[in-house]
């Protein structure tokens, strides 16, 4: 069986290669789902590390379903661990009712070819799985991340067990979300070759900050937070009549 370390930085990347984890999917911010990593923390890592390293690409946080311009940063992002010598992507793209947006992903399917392509957990917010599941292995996806749409795959299992069975070896179903030593074996016994895992351990810091940085209003899927062009405007206009 592979193990995949989710990893939100190079401490947590080097981490991996060093237990023998067999590759990365390298991301940030895993409090909100993993987003697309910085340019500077893709470089070190793919030419410090040998570790096969697959790459997040997700642009925001909040839902799957993606904007022109959020979608051409997408492939920019692609195009960039071409470049940078990345064995893997970790996308795809939803429709607004969250089914699978066959067209964006199959163009990101072709752009980042030849790496190998994995179709991350916005499958688990499909409204029909199987469905799901047919068009992806139509789009040559090489393997699906999924918890069995549930909160954790152990508690999705029975689900995901379908999916392998319903996938007949076309994409290779990679269970994740909970996956920890308690709990492997119930894959692994299940016949699944591949698991995706972050086993991330908290460290606590020696200080504690006066006032917290995290702006809860944020964290919420079902809205997406952007600057307000009147709100600028209108606090423009409000500097400028106190200085007049």
């Amino acid at each position: 069986m592979k193990l995949e370390i989710c990893a939100n930085s190079y401490q947590s990347a080097k981490n991996a290669q060093e237990a023998g984890a067999h590759r990365i999917e390298l991301c940030s911010e895993l409090a909100i789902g993993g987003i697309t990593p910085s340019y500077g923390l893709l470089k070190k890592v793919t030419q410090e590390l040998s570790i096969d390293t697959f790459v997040l690409i997700r642009p925001r946080s909040g839902n799957f379903t993606y904007s022109n311009i959020e979608f051409e940063i997408m492939k920019s992002n692609i195009k960039l661990c071409k470049e940078l010598g990345c064995k893997g992507i970790v996308s795809g793209v939803l429709n607004s009712d969250n089914t699978i947006d066959v067209a964006r992903t199959k163009e990101l399917i072709e752009l980042s070819r030849p790496l190998s392509f994995t179709f991350h957990r916005g499958f688990d917010w499909s409204p029909n799985l199987a469905e799901a599941l047919k068009q992806l292995i139509y789009l040559g996806v090489d393997r699906l991340l999924t918890s069995g749409q549930n909160l954790t795959a152990e508690r999705g299992l029975e689900l995901l067990k379908i999916l392998k069975t319903k996938a007949e070896d076309r994409i290779i179903i990679l269970p994740g979300g909970g996956v920890s030593v308690d709990n492997v074996i119930l894959f692994k016994n299940a016949g699944f070759n591949e698991i995706h895992a972050s086993l991330t351990q908290l460290e606590k810091v020696n200080y504690k900050p006066l006032i917290p940085m995290n702006g809860s209003k944020h964290f919420n899927e079902t809205h997406i937070g952007t600057s307000n062009s009147e709100k600028i405007k209108q606090l423009l206009k409000t500097i400028q009549q106190n200085e007049d």
